[in-house]
Parts: C-alpha cells; sequence; structure tokens
C-alpha cells in the first residue's frame, strides 16, 4: 500500500467531547472487560469523482421526471379535453348546418306559398307556409315582441346564445314536477332549431342547436334575433311568422294586432299542431292568460292593461275556418310535387292543375253518397277514385269520402291487394309468349304444393276460351297463364306499364292479385291498354309560375309516346276487357259507351275494385276498409262499378260516342282446329276432376308459390 493512499490524520479540536457513556440499566450484566489495546479509528472513504457523478446524474433524472410529471399532470387535462372536444365535434358537430348570410336568414328552408288553380284558370285554393309580410320590431306595438318575451325567453337581453340560470330553472322546476313541464332553451335556440334543425329529442340535435344559436348571436344583434325571430316562428296551421299568423287568425296585419290578440299569438310557439287556434281555441286562450300575467308581473304592462285584454276574447277570422272541400287529396299531393319542381327555397307560386272542377265535384259526391247509403249494409266505410284523360292529366282524384275527418289520399298512399283487377297484366304476359283469347285452357282443379286454387262461388267449367276465362274471371286458368309466361315475364311487363310494387319475379299468387298495389299506378297501367301499348306518365301540374308572372315550369308530352306494349296484343286484350263490361263480372259499369275493364275483389272480401277505360278517360274505383276489415261480400262488380258507371256517365256528356279507332283484326288461327277437340278436352276435364275426388296426390304438383290468398275465399 502506498502511503499517498491514506488520508492525512486530523485532530478535531473543534470537535466536542465526547459525552459519557449512560450508566447501565439496573440490573443489567456488567460490561466486558477490554482486551488488548485499542482499535484505531475507521479510515474514511476515499473521494469518487465517478460516484459523485453518477449521484448527480440520478438527482437530475429525478428533476427531469418531476418536471415531466408537472408538465403532464398541465398538459394531460387539456389534451383530454382535446381528444374528448375532437369526439364531440366528429359525432355530433361536424354536419351541422353551414350559417347563411345576414339576408338570406330570412328566406332559408323557407318553402314557398302556392297559389292554385284548375285547368281553366279559376283559383281552387292557396296553400302551403302563410309567412305574410316582413316585419322589424318598430313596425308592430310594443306589447307584441314583449309577449314573446314573456311566453319564451325572459331574460333574453340578460344572457348569451345560452341560459345557465334558465336550465338550473328548468331542471328544478321539472325535478319537483316529477316530469318536463319547463324548458332551458334560449329564444336563440328556439329559433336556430326552427331554422336549421329537426325537432328530434336528441343529444346531437341539441349540442348542433347550442352551437347554431351562438353561430347566429355572432352575427346579429339582440333585437336582430328577436326580428327574425318574430318573422319566421312557426303558429301552426301551416302559418309563419306574426304577420302571417295575424292575416291567418284574425284577417289584418301584425301592426294592428291588439294586446289580447298578441297574447294569444304567443302562447302558440309552445305547441303551434297542438293549440293551433282552428284546433283548439280555448286552450291558447288559457295560455294567453299566462303570458298576460308573466308581462304584468315583469312591469311591461300594467294591470288595468291587463283587465281589459282579459275581456278583449280575441276572435277568429271567417277565412281561418275555411276548408278546401273536396281539393284536399289533389292539394296535398299536388303541392308535394310543386315543391319537387320548384325547389324548398322558391318563391311564392301560382299552379295551375290539370283538375277539371266539375268531374272532381262529381267523383266526390259519388264516393260520398255512394257510401253513405250503401256503406252500412255492405260493411263498407270507405273509397277512393282516380281519373285521367287520355294525355295521362289526372282530372280528378278523391282518396276518401271526407277530408277533413281524414285526409289520407287513399287514392295515392294506400297499397291493397287488387284481386282480379290484376288479371289482365298476366294475360297481356302470356300473350307475350305466343298464346291467343282463341286458345282454349281447361277450368279444372290444380295443385302448386299445397296451394289448391279454386274459382269465386266454386265448381269448374271445363274447357273454354282464354277470352271467356277473363270475362268470367276463372282462378285457376289465370294461374296456369302466369305459370306459361313465368314470374320474371309478369314482373318486367308490370315494370313497362308503371306499377313499381311487384318484385321482379312474383310468384304464382300474382295471377289472383296478391301483390299490394296503389289505385294511381293501377289506373295508369290500364291506360297502356286504352293508349294501344304506349306508356304514358300520369301528371297532375300543368305549369308553375312565380306569382309575378315568371314561368318555372310547363308540361310537355313527350313527342312520341314510349311504346311499352305491342299494339296488336293490346288491341286483343281491349277486346277481351270489352267482353268484361257487356257480357261478364262488370256488366254493372255499363253505361251505353263503348268500354273495357276489370272487376277484383281481394281475399275474404277485403277490397273491391273496378278499373275500366273509353277512348277518352280511364277511371280506377277501389272500396273498402281502412282497418282492413271484411265487407259483407261486396265485389268489383257492384258498389265499385256503380260508382264508376256514375262518374263516367258525367265525364262523357258533350263528347261523341266512339269506339277505339286504332283497333286490329283478330289474328287468324294458323290451322283449323280438330272439331272433335272440344269432347276430348271435355273428356280430359271430366278424367282429371274424378282423379282429383279419388286420388289428390295425381294432380300434378309444381314448386308452391309464396304467400297466397285462401283458396277458398278467391271472389273474381
Amino acid at each position: 500500500m502506498n502511503d499517498w493512499t491514506l488520508p492525512p490524520y486530523r485532530f478535531d479540536d473543534d470537535k466536542p467531547a465526547r459525552p459519557p457513556a449512560a450508566p447501565p440499566a439496573f440490573g443489567s450484566a456488567p460490561p466486558p472487560p477490554p482486551s488488548g489495546p485499542p482499535k484505531p479509528p475507521k479510515p474514511e472513504e476515499p473521494f469518487r469523482a465517478d460516484l459523485e457523478h453518477a449521484k448527480a446524474k440520478a438527482r437530475a433524472r429525478r428533476g427531469r421526471w418531476i418536471v415531466i410529471a408537472a408538465l403532464v399532470a398541465l398538459i394531460l387535462p387539456a389534451v383530454a379535453g382535446g381528444a374528448g372536444a375532437g369526439y364531440v365535434w366528429w359525432t355530433y358537430l361536424r354536419d351541422t348546418p353551414a350559417l347563411p348570410s345576414r339576408e338570406a336568414l330570412f328566406a332559408v328552408n323557407r318553402a314557398p306559398g302556392i297559389r292554385f288553380e284548375d285547368r281553366n284558370g279559376q283559383v281552387i285554393a292557396s296553400r302551403g307556409p302563410r309567412y305574410g309580410q316582413r316585419i322589424g320590431l318598430a313596425g308592430v306595438p310594443n306589447y307584441v315582441p314583449l309577449a314573446f318575451l314573456a311566453a319564451e325567453d325572459k331574460r333574453f337581453y340578460q344572457h348569451g346564445a345560452i341560459d345557465p340560470y334558465g336550465i338550473v330553472r328548468a331542471a328544478w322546476v321539472n325535478h319537483q314536477a316529477g316530469r318536463t313541464v319547463q324548458g332551458g332553451s334560449t329564444l336563440s335556440q328556439q329559433l336556430a332549431k326552427g331554422l336549421f334543425l329537426t325537432p328530434d329529442r336528441t343529444v346531437k340535435r341539441k349540442l348542433q342547436e347550442i352551437l347554431m344559436a351562438h353561430r347566429l348571436e355572432r352575427i346579429l344583434t339582440k333585437d336582430e334575433v328577436l326580428e327574425l325571430y318574430l318573422n319566421r316562428v312557426f303558429f301552426g296551421a301551416n302559418t309563419f311568422g306574426v304577420d302571417g299568423a295575424s292575416r291567418t287568425y284574425f284577417g289584418k296585419p301584425a301592426s294592428q294586432l291588439t294586446l289580447s290578440e298578441a297574447a294569444l299569438l304567443a302562447s302558440l310557439p309552445k305547441a303551434p299542431s297542438r293549440l293551433a287556434l282552428t284546433r283548439d281555441m280555448s286552450g291558447g286562450l288559457a295560455r294567453s292568460r299566462l303570458v298576460l300575467g308573466s308581462m304584468r308581473k315583469e312591469g311591461w304592462i300594467t294591470a288595468e292593461q291587463e283587465r281589459r285584454a282579459l275581456e278583449d276574447t280575441p276572435r277568429l277570422s271567417p277565412l281561418a275556418v275555411a276548408d278546401e272541400g273536396d281539393y284536399g287529396w289533389v292539394l296535398d299531393y299536388a303541392t308535394a310535387e310543386a315543391v319537387r319542381v320548384a325547389g324548398q327555397n322558391a318563391p311564392d307560386l301560382v299552379v295551375r292543375l290539370t283538375i277539371d272542377p266539375r268531374l272532381q265535384h262529381v267523383g266526390a259526391e259519388t264516393v260520398r253518397q255512394t257510401i253513405q247509403v250503401g256503406g252500412a249494409n255492405a260493411g263498407a266505410g270507405q273509397a277512393a277514385l282516380l281519373s285521367l284523360s287520355a294525355d295521362g292529366a289526372v282530372r280528378a282524384m278523391v282518396g276518401g269520402t271526407d277530408y277533413v275527418e281524414s285526409p289520407f289520399n287513399r287514392a295515392v298512399q294506400a297499397r291493397r291487394q287488387p284481386g282480379s283487377t290484376f288479371k289482365p297484366f298476366v294475360y297481356a304476359a302470356a300473350l307475350e309468349k305466343g298464346v291467343l283469347p282463341t286458345d282454349i285452357r281447361v277450368d279444372g282443379p290444380v295443385r302448386f304444393g299445397s296451394w289448391r286454387p279454386e274459382n269465386y262461388g266454386g265448381g269448374y267449367r271445363g274447357p273454354m276460351t282464354v277470352q271467356d276465362a277473363l270475362v268470367n274471371s276463372i282462378n285457376t286458368i289465370a294461374v296456369k297463364l302466369a305459370q306459361e309466361a313465368g314470374g320474371p315475364a309478369i314482373g318486367d311487363l308490370a315494370r313497362r306499364f308503371g306499377i313499381t310494387t311487384l318484385p321482379s319475379n312474383p310468384d304464382l299468387s300474382v295471377a289472383l292479385g296478391a301483390y299490394e298495389v296503389n289505385l294511381l299506378q293501377l289506373t295508369s297501367g290500364f291506360q297502356v291498354f286504352q293508349q294501344g301499348g304506349l306508356r304514358i306518365e300520369p301528371y297532375v301540374i300543368e305549369s308553375i309560375a312565380t306569382q309575378d308572372g315568371q314561368p318555372i315550369f310547363a308540361h310537355s308530352a313527350p313527342a312520341v309516346p314510349a311504346s311499352v306494349y305491342d299494339i296488336s296484343k293490346a288491341s286483343m286484350m281491349v277486346k277481351m276487357m270489352k267482353k268484361v263490361v257487356e257480357v261478364g263480372t262488370a256488366r254493372r259499369a255499363a253505361f251505353g259507351w263503348p268500354a273495357a275493364g276489370k272487376t277484383g275483389t281481394s281475399q275474404n272480401w277485403r277490397d273491391a275494385w273496378f278499373v275500366g277505360f273509353t277512348p277518352d278517360y280511364v277511371t280506377g274505383v277501389w272500396v273498402g276498409n281502412d282497418d282492413d276489415r271484411p265487407m259483407n261480400k261486396v265485389v268489383g262488380g257492384d258498389m265499385p262499378a256503380s260508382i264508376w258507371r256514375r262518374y263516367m256517365l258525367a265525364a262523357h256528356e258533350g263528347l261523341a260516342v266512339r269506339d277505339f279507332p286504332w283497333l286490329l283484326a283478330d289474328p287468324a288461327p294458323l290451322s283449323t282446329p280438330d272439331p272433335r277437340n272440344g269432347f276430348y278436352e271435355t273428356l280430359a276435364a271430366e278424367f282429371a276432376r274424378s282423379a282429383s275426388a279419388l286420388e289428390p296426390t295425381t294432380v300434378p304438383e309444381v314448386p308452391a308459390p309464396g304467400p297466397a290468398p285462401a283458396p277458398e275465399q278467391l271472389p273474381y
């Protein structure tokens, strides 16, 4: 060992003397005697720079981790908040509608008001939203905007886009009541919801409502927000804006509103459809008293003003309760078409319809009287009628017996089983496969899997022509022809004829009308036969223009209508259907005019139909019940045929009697039939009947169709 490795010896003169040792405790063992010379002191550890450096590094590392931990503690909430905000944005807010310009806010999503005219240019009715004139706060009495603030947002000028105090207050009131009795939305939020969003009660809609309210208050002052609200708020009865509501309900502009009328209007936006004054005047008046009380409590009116307003009960204008008579169903349908053509943000419009007012009245009266007189005994509660002129124009559309009681349009919206009214399309497909009206088919028992279609009234008639089978609505032969034509061919023909509700490959039950259709498409499909195989799209709007005369749309027929069916086969079909009216199931429809058509009744007599046509009109009629309740064995040749006949008599007044000018001669048979064919076919039918009675399994089987009508209850 080298001397310089030892630390120098140092005397610690400044070190205090060592204290004496404590005396031993009582009863302890004496200390051991010292053995040998005293031990030298333990040498000090040598200085290690590397260890000191390591310690310094460790201290630095600990410092860095402390700093990192502090930064994480500060940054993590911000990152989490950002991630949460990103999630909320991506999930709920990214598809929030953009805010338009200031001026565009008064027109955004504003559906047009529409004035309807009949085919002669006479005004039928006005439809669409009623907005009245745009008003400013200075253009109405002070109590008008104050009434709305009292009803909807008393603290409007004291909070921002949202009102935390109002939210807490509403939550407490709702908690106390155990149900939702008060909302916390501000007037800006209500405006954002009404202008841009759906009324769905979802988290997404609520968050978007808050965002849009903030955006509105960034570009508009409080006065401007209130003014926009007063011009766009919904008041029920298809009315928007204070001026529109004032004119609709009271027949005067908003500048002339009384305090009682203003309070009554302010009571509506909370539940405009339910409290609409044309439906619930008493409910509106009850709420208006609360509005007046709130205005007095806020000091906006005096007790004397409140008393006078309570004594001044508003009265509705006669125009507010006027209805649209028998045009309601037409106007519903035409409004949707006009908005589709002109667009949601179009200006106010003038729409000329194809409706003939005389025929609309005749159709509505005929439907109404027929059901009133015979509906109870027949077990029928509703009927519908749709009539097209030869160019596809809708001349009459009657969707039921009373529009005020039921605005549901059974001519367009209802889809029902057409029964045997669908058979002409099956026969038309069979003719495309080479079948002729003069061909013989046997009416006898048949089975398709477990399905045994039978005729109305039971029994079988043996061999007969295809024409006689259609004239007498024979079910067994219709199903056989459907099997010969094939489901894909029938589905394709139906689509060509404008019937879109059939699948591309219907099963054999299609022959008996098991697939649902609506009256408009069914009637339009028959027009292909009327027009010799040409397809004409039905239409109800002749023209659309703005109210200052600027043209927007005019109907124009194609130069060459689409040919969807061979004219020679259409000629055969029309001749067969003329026999249906002359000597078949639709004899009650005959009115001394060349006419063709087909009756139909769905299973259990739930639906009865007749669709028929002359060279001038094609008209369809349906009779039944909205709840699908069976009628008292009403068939298509009964009430529907009677309604059709009465309407068509009126439709043809003043017209010259004429037949279908395009009919062709019947095709000559390719060979002379053997005179013994009838005998053998009759004999074959008898054998088939006997075999069916003795051994049902001997009846040839084919794959079973899908859901089919009950075979024992399939009337024509």
